[in-house]
């Protein structure tokens, strides 16, 4: 008997090392799908895999890769249609791709958010942006990275940016007008969840002048311990960000469940922190492209990624056994 090999799709080089070294040392087959390029024939009725993982970025076309960005809507739709099982589908990844949508089912869900507006051109910027506490951010739709925000500190400033040019409205051309939050403490906090539920969390520590804080780009400890650059990706920038591991209170990790659960996302992350205006809690971020972070067993004191691949060869199709020749 021949197993189905697992498909992990994915174009970023190296954010999936860690999952591709796990899968190698439980001998599990798999192949590397690349978005940026691929195929697929519409007339199939099976599907060549006993579990297709969806990494797709909505950063990907800061890499070349925004051609695979909504092509890989339409291959999940087709993928569900064979029955494969897919984590982070087709509803999940919907959300991963709207920063207006997540904040639409924070909304539904009754659950904090910085107030914001969504529009689909830049002479709307300053319209939109009244009745918000200025500094406000222009975020674009779609992101991922830190991509596509930047931060005004009055009306006049956002005014000049949209007669010159200069908002960026991404790949879909809408953007959000958002109040930019004050981060108690100096930090805010990630939660990282796994089939719908709590796995961990970290407080991620920042300066407020970054956008970018991928867990798997950072590699110091907030008590200045490095962590292992085996475990960071190659060309992590150099961003001074620092993590520790944190436990919410069981409300918020209700909350996070509750959101992903609704949103159909199997593995993610939802990034949230304390205005310090006035101490109100806040959910700005939701992941469907969540990385782990770097060296988790010095942070969170066990290994995710384990725990991963303990999830996708559960789900795995128990159809992933077919005859050899």
């Amino acid at each position: 008997m021949t197993r189905k090999p697992f498909a992990i799709y994915h174009e970023h080089p190296d954010w999936f090392r860690p999952l591709f070294a796990e899968l190698d040392r439980r001998s599990i087959p798999y192949v590397r799908l690349d978005p940026r390029a691929h195929v697929y024939d519409l007339s199939e009725s099976e599907s060549p895999y006993s579990l297709f993982f969806n990494r797709m970025s909505p950063s990907a076309y800061l890499r070349d890769g925004v051609q695979g960005m909504f092509f890989t809507l339409s291959y999940l739709d087709h993928l569900a249609r064979l029955g494969v099982p897919v984590v982070n589908g087709l509803k999940g990844f919907s959300y991963e791709l709207s920063k207006a949508r997540q904040l639409t089912l924070l909304q539904q869900l009754g659950l904090p958010y910085p107030r914001s507006r969504v529009i689909n051109h830049a002479s709307k910027a300053v319209l939109a942006a009244e009745g918000l506490r200025f500094p406000v951010v222009v975020k674009a739709n779609i992101g991922g990275s830190g991509a596509g925000i930047v931060r005004f500190d009055s009306p006049e400033d956002l005014g000049r940016a949209a007669a010159e040019g200069r908002l960026n409205f991404g790949v879909d051309h809408a953007a959000l007008v958002q109040e930019y939050v004050p981060a108690r403490g100096g930090h805010i906090t990630r939660v990282e969840t796994l089939g719908g539920r709590y796995l961990y969390a970290i407080k991620v520590f920042t300066t407020g002048e970054s956008f970018n804080l991928c867990p798997a780009d950072i590699c110091q400890r907030s008590d200045g311990v490095e962590l292992a650059r085996s475990a960071c990706p190659i060309d992590a920038p150099k961003t001074g960000l620092k993590v520790e591991g944190y436990t919410p209170p069981p409300e918020v990790i209700s909350a996070c469940e509750q959101i992903m659960q609704t949103a159909g996302i199997d593995v993610g992350g939802i990034e949230y922190m304390m205005d310090d205006r006035d101490g109100t809690l806040a959910y700005y971020d939701i992941n469907a492209l969540s990385n782990f972070v770097a060296d988790a067993v010095n942070v969170v004191g066990f290994d995710p990624v384990r725990r991963l691949v303990d999830y996708l060869e559960a789900i795995s199709s128990p159809r992933s056994a077919v005859a050899s020749h």
